[in-house]
């Protein structure tokens, strides 16, 4: 099993850094189902800017936690660079 990390840019031009098993299905949770983090719900639609893949999920949460500790300009250069 995967795990990934991964950078959503929100409608109102915010980001959101999330972990998950399966990309594909929380991406259309942010966007279609109540299951979506509060977060993205209220600035839907959340369109997918970046992701990473990891072995365990330990992996993924420390990068995610990384991450979110990053201002917006270094999040920017993940997809940029």
């Amino acid at each position: 099993m995967s795990f990934f990390i991964y950078i959503l840019e929100c409608a109102d031009k915010t980001y959101y850094v999330g972990c998950t098993n399966d990309l594909e299905r929380r991406l259309k949770q942010h966007n279609e189902s109540k299951w979506g983090a509060h977060y993205t719900k209220i600035r839907r639609p959340a369109t997918l800017k970046y992701s990473e893949e990891f072995k365990t999920l330990l992996e993924a949460r420390r990068r995610e936690a990384e991450i979110k500790g990053w201002r917006r300009q270094k999040k920017e250069l993940l997809w940029k660079s």
